[in-house]
């Protein structure tokens, strides 16, 4: 039972690091890394910094899909986010739920 056991671990924790490794490369074929860094502030905050930011926040996700698409100023400095209407939505949300999620 304990082998089985582990072996799921493992399998569930290689499916989920597989998912935030696309999850990452979706956000560098997009464009964001330009600007973010997962731990490091580029010309706009860390993924880490954002995801910081709205812990807790219930509204945070749809929020940040419109700030992603529209492109915003002012809550991190007066650096603009140009807008990302290039990026699909679908892959907005997946990316802002993936920054969102990163501890």
């Amino acid at each position: 039972m304990k082998k089985v056991f582990v072996a799921c671990a493992l399998t569930a924790g290689l499916a989920l690091s597989g998912a935030v490794q696309a999850n990452e490369k979706l956000a560098q074929s997009s464009g964001c890394t330009t600007c973010h860094g997962l731990d490091k502030k580029v010309i706009g905050p860390s993924y880490k910094d954002v995801a910081a930011k709205y812990k807790g926040n219930k509204g945070a996700e749809a929020d940040l899909i419109k700030k992603v698409k529209a492109g915003g100023k002012g809550v991190w400095g007066e650096v603009p986010m140009p807008p990302n209407a290039h990026v699909k939505d679908e892959d907005i949300k997946t990316i802002v739920q993936w920054i969102l999620a990163i501890k």
